[in-house]
């Protein structure tokens, strides 16, 4: 299996009980087996027994806390965009035009996939499909903040008035089929995937039609 590399939320015990402190540290150690077992044999080929196995807890207790490699799945990837959006909102924020935003958007993103790159290896999906998915709550949260950024960007002046959610959803497909491949290649540099991408994104900006502006009742 690969050498664990820094979990992407790590959970503070010092100020819980007993109990609850014995119930957070299952949980770490389930995810943990799972981040590395997912990242050496895939979502698909994975069964429960294969985390239960990873871990030092019986069946009944891994029960207890998850009912399905779904579950677990779904638990790693909100954990990760817990871990990252405070990051991202922060540098988005701060940026003082078009550049700094995307560029630190990339940037933060890719730094954090290169620093973590067992959380996103196991992300995954399967064998079959080698997709992230995106569905989970805290990752839509994650995608309806950086619309929300763009939004109050293109209020601000920094970009023109062109479709939020069109951008949005540009941005996050490039960043998260960069992110698979930094994940996975030897060579993985976020440094230039970060100037790669800002690069496509600001010759495209600038060339984008107007948005045309809401109507009552519209989406």
């Amino acid at each position: 299996m690969d050498t664990p590399l820094p979990k992407a939320a790590p959970v503070r015990t010092a100020s819980l009980g007993k109990r609850e402190q014995t119930k957070a540290q299952n949980r770490e150690l389930i995810l943990d087996a799972a981040r590395q077992v997912f990242a050496e044999l895939g979502f698909g080929a994975t069964t429960v027994r294969d985390i239960i196995r990873a871990t030092p807890l019986a069946s009944g207790t891994f029960y207890n806390y998850f009912k399905s490699k779904e579950e677990i799945y779904q638990a790693i990837q909100d954990d990760v965009a817990l871990a990252i959006r405070p990051r991202l909102r922060e540098e988005r924020l701060n940026a003082k035009s078009v550049e700094e935003f995307i560029s630190s958007t990339f940037r933060t993103f890719f730094e954090f996939v290169s620093e973590d790159r067992v959380n996103f290896q196991t992300m995954r999906h399967s064998a079959d499909t080698s997709r992230f998915r995106v569905d989970t709550p805290e990752t839509i949260a994650g995608f309806a903040e950086l619309r929300e950024d763009i939004e109050k960007a293109i209020a601000a002046g920094l970009f023109p008035p062109v479709d939020a959610d069109y951008l949005m959803a540009a941005i996050v497909g490039v960043a998260f089929e960069i992110a698979e491949r930094i994940a996975h290649r030897p060579d993985h540099d976020p440094a230039a995937a970060a100037a790669f991408a800002t690069a496509l994104f600001l010759g495209g900006i600038r060339t984008l039609p107007v948005a045309a502006p809401l109507t009552a009742g519209t989406a």
